[in-house]
């Protein structure tokens, strides 16, 4: 294994361990979520494997990851006091999210 690939294993883990310890909660899916015809599944899998997760000013949380055909996903969700979150937005993954991507552009 090349020291490149090495590192970036290494980070990869480091940063997988931190997202699931902070954001690995439970998902449920509210009907507004299903308006772009992504399956729950889908949506699950996004969340679960995100690899970007942006907390934004209006108390949502935005999920970028794939879906079970590795397709981008964009998942919306609000975080309830109990810790659980409830998806209200998932659609494939815009262009403009691309930035928060680690190498997007």
């Amino acid at each position: 294994m090349t020291a490149f690939l090495r590192r970036r294993s290494q980070a990869a883990r480091a940063q997988s361990s931190v997202r699931l310890v902070s954001y690995y909660n439970f998902v449920e899916i509210h009907p507004s979520a299903r308006r772009h015809n992504i399956a729950d599944e889908d949506i699950k899998h996004a969340v679960t494997n995100a690899m970007a997760i942006d907390d934004q000013d209006d108390d949502t949380r935005l999920y970028l990851g794939p879906a079970r055909n590795a397709e981008m996903l964009e998942v919306a969700t609000i975080v309830r006091d109990d810790g659980s979150e409830l998806a209200i937005h998932a659609m494939r993954m815009r262009r403009k999210y691309r930035r928060l991507l680690s190498g997007g552009r």
